[in-house]
């Protein structure tokens, strides 16, 4: 059995104070909505529980999907980057990045200086998204559809060419027989995401899916435990979505928490059993909330 553990949106507290430079336009209105708002829902002491609850399940692998930082400040990506090495090396841990890891134009460059080791394909020579690694029976398929977007606006995207890309790795980890696990931060279609918060190119990317096929699709953003399905070309694909690590309890709105993929069995036989962790409803410790189990009927 191979144990993958799938955690998001962490929006990572305290902000560090950002130079006066960077606070117009975008950053500015999301500096004021988080100490307005924000530094009250994503609390420190609560992402340390989880996260504490989450190395003592010991994982195989773990998977973060975007939205460490909140801002993209400068000086967000340093700590970011602890928070990746207190998880594990970059070999055990595999991130893609959120919208609010690119906030702005130009914040891309600080994900490849500061996170690249956890975003980079087992061949080196390979650089951009989609990236490959392989672990055990698993391939991680590595999206990125964080791009700048205007204020108030939390759109993905993932392009022609990322697709096209994606389509090629989908079909080469099936001649290899291996489990496919799709990275992406945005979901590719939500009943809680909003218009403004959508993955624009949701329709293209289920397309390509539904042609070539996944085991799993991963992803955050609606900070909320989800399980839907696509279309695929044998059975439907799961598509689970993980609640932000760091969310504090509060009414209507699912606490803080991460997932358990228990992933056993080979090709044309495979089963994997969800398992939803989290902080309990009165904040008191953690607990698990739900089993699915998304074996193939």
């Amino acid at each position: 059995m191979f144990v993958l553990a799938h955690i998001s949106d962490p929006h990572l507290a305290p902000l560090p104070r950002p130079h006066w430079s960077e606070l117009m336009g975008k950053r500015a209105t999301g500096f004021l909505n988080w100490h307005r708002k924000r530094r009250l829902i994503h609390r420190a002491e609560v992402l340390a529980r989880v996260t504490a609850d989450l190395q003592a399940s010991t994982p195989d692998h773990i998977t973060v999907t975007g939205d460490l930082v909140n801002i993209s400040a400068a000086g967000e990506y340093a700590p970011a980057r602890a928070w990746l090495e207190s998880l594990g090396t970059s070999a055990d841990v595999s991130l893609v990045p959120g919208n609010h890891d690119v906030y702005v134009r130009g914040a891309s460059a600080h994900l490849r200086s500061h996170w690249g080791e956890f975003m980079r394909d087992d061949d080196i020579r390979n650089v951009g998204f989609p990236f490959l690694r392989r672990r055990g029976p698993l391939a991680l398929i590595g999206l990125s559809s964080a791009v700048a977007t205007a204020p108030f606006m939390a759109t993905g995207r993932l392009g022609g060419e990322q697709i096209a890309r994606l389509a090629q790795a989908l079909d080469r980890c099936a001649r290899e027989e291996l489990f496919r696990v799709v990275l992406i931060h945005h979901p590719p279609v939500s009943s809680a995401c909003r218009h403004f918060k959508r993955l624009v190119d949701g329709r293209e990317f289920c397309a390509v899916l539904a042609q070539h096929g996944a085991e799993l699709v991963l992803h955050g953003h609606d900070h909320v435990h989800s399980l839907v399905h696509l279309e695929g070309p044998q059975r439907p694909i799961p598509v689970v979505g993980a609640p932000s690590a760091s969310q504090a309890p509060r009414p209507g709105h699912d606490p803080a928490g991460y997932n358990l993929c228990r992933i056993k069995g080979q090709a044309g036989a495979w089963s994997c059993e969800v398992i939803a962790r989290g902080l309990a409803p009165d904040g008191g410790g953690t607990t698990e909330f739900k089993r699915i189990s998304l074996s193939p009927q």
